[in-house]
């Protein structure tokens, strides 16, 4: 079983399971509890009905610290196991945690915009939001694509495969500062077969004035209203 206890003395593993270093662990851990003290401590149960004895009270549970209940949520982000594998993982039942991913990512979200580390969803938003950062305005913009079960209607199944990646999958177009390494953006997901200038430009992304823009080939052509664009030369076979 996982124990958080015992994982953040192996902090390779900690990493692998929940995609962030013991730091970072510790640096979201506050804000989660905050989040989760706000849910819990409310007059109702979950199931909104009155309490009658106090939070904390009955039946001890596997998830009994709040470090565990994030390690939990976490690890179910990024490895997104079926339910069953995190009942094993974790010493749950299927149900038991079915019920507790459907309680905890409300709260993980919440304590990620509170720290102010939530990508921005509206293109035209984006220049906005990255006024608040104090970071370079240097950025990597890169289209990123996840396998998909193969849609049953040929027509779908058509629109999702993507001839770079030879499976069925959904895209979204990322941007990232390179300075600070925080993803400041995430567009909307779709299908797989959609090129990333198109998509792009689809969203009608807003860049601060003064943005240095790195792109690939995926994005050429693609020239937005920022003071440079910079994107890599193939250099010709036989030459270096």
């Amino acid at each position: 079983m996982l124990e958080y206890a015992k994982l953040k003395h192996n902090r390779r593993r900690l990493l692998a399971f929940t995609g962030l270093t013991l730091k970072e662990f510790k640096a979201l851990l506050p804000s989660f509890t905050e989040a989760y003290q706000h849910v819990t401590e409310s007059e109702k149960t979950l199931a909104g009905h009155k309490r009658t004895r106090l939070v904390g009270g009955g039946r001890t549970g596997r998830l009994e610290t709040t470090e565990q209940k994030l390690l939990f949520i976490l690890v179910y982000q990024k490895t997104y196991p079926l339910q069953v594998v995190m009942g094993e993982l974790f010493g749950l039942s299927q149900s038991s945690a079915n019920e507790w991913i459907h309680r905890l990512l409300p709260i993980l979200r919440d304590a990620l915009i509170a720290l102010d580390v939530m990508p921005e969803r509206d293109g035209e938003k984006f220049a906005a939001s990255e006024r608040r950062h104090v970071a370079p305005r240097d950025y990597i913009i890169d289209g990123t694509e996840r396998r998909r079960q193969r849609p049953k209607k040929p027509e779908k199944q058509a629109l999702h495969y993507s001839g770079k990646k030879k499976t069925h999958c959904d895209k979204n177009v990322i941007i990232v500062n390179t300075g600070s390494k925080r993803v400041a953006y995430l567009s909307p997901t779709y299908a797989g077969k959609t090129h990333d200038k198109k998509l792009a430009e689809c969203e009608q992304i807003a860049y601060p004035r003064q943005a240095v823009l790195h792109k690939d080939t995926g994005f050429q052509g693609y020239e937005p209203k920022v003071r440079q664009t910079s994107q890599p030369k193939k250099s010709r076979a036989g030459k270096n």
